[in-house]
């Protein structure tokens, strides 16, 4: 009787150190790759005009009025879009100091709450109130 010795069968085994070596490489090309932005930062799509306007000496107290009519001075969201609470936000801001006021409306915005805008710029003493625009597609 012949015995047949048994080939010993040799258990799978995983390679880990390819795998991760895979991943790592996927890890810092979606780390190049992506881009970052603040949270703070809010689109806004600004409407055409033929000319934009000169840039004064002094830098202009900006005002943002988003999509939604939201309302952000210098770069800092308020917390409702209530009159009192942009003139007190304008004030704080520096008020009049500033001599000039610039207003960045998103072209989907309402009409209100532009005029709203201007029409707290002209009760604190703002002497010059600019709209900010874009360069129509035609125009030099």
């Amino acid at each position: 009787m012949r015995m047949r010795r048994r080939a010993r069968e040799e258990d799978p085994e995983i390679n880990l150190i390819s795998m991760i070596d895979v991943l790592l490489v996927l890890l810092i090309f979606f780390m190049i790759s992506t881009t970052f932005q603040r949270e703070a930062r809010i689109r806004v799509e600004l409407p055409r005009a033929s000319e934009t306007p000169v840039p004064g000496v002094r830098e202009p107290l900006v005002v943002t009025v988003t999509a939604q009519g939201a309302y952000l001075v210098d770069g800092r969201e308020l917390a409702s879009e209530r009159e009192s609470t942009l003139r007190d936000a304008l004030a704080q801001a520096g008020g009049t100091k500033h001599g000039s006021l610039l207003i960045r409306a998103d072209a989907r915005t309402t009409q209100q709450s532009v005029v709203t805008v201007m029409d707290v710029a002209g009760q604190l003493g703002f002497k010059q109130v600019d709209i900010a625009t874009t360069r129509a597609a035609g125009a030099r």
